[in-house]
């Protein structure tokens, strides 16, 4: 009689997504603010659909939701101090004014 074959386990991966988003959140955090922020929270989303939707043959969610907390606290950060810095200077604050806004108007 012939031998059923034996089962061979699922193989469960890694998302590539989930880790590129950690890289990109860590990236924002360090070396490029904006530009890391931006493809850690895409990737993220992006990351954490792949998972939904492989049925437990994709892990990698704490990662993917780990790069999208660092890339949302970067970008909301980053919006916050250039609110800052374009606001300050009209109050009458400057030492946390950019160079080319100024409300003083020079006499001659």
């Amino acid at each position: 009689m012939n031998q059923p074959y034996p089962q061979v386990p699922p193989v469960i991966r890694t998302s590539n997504l989930a880790i590129i988003s950690l890289i990109g959140g860590i990236t924002g955090f360090t070396v490029l603010p904006f530009l890391g922020a931006i493809v850690a929270i895409i990737t993220g989303h992006m990351a954490q659909s792949e998972i939904k939707k492989s049925n437990g043959m994709v892990t990698g969610k704490g990662m993917a939701t780990a790069g999208l907390i660092m890339g949302y606290i970067v970008l909301v950060g980053g919006i916050c101090v250039l609110c800052l810095a374009l606001i300050l200077p009209l109050l009458g604050f400057t030492f946390l004014s950019i160079p080319f806004i100024s409300t003083v108007v020079p006499t001659y």
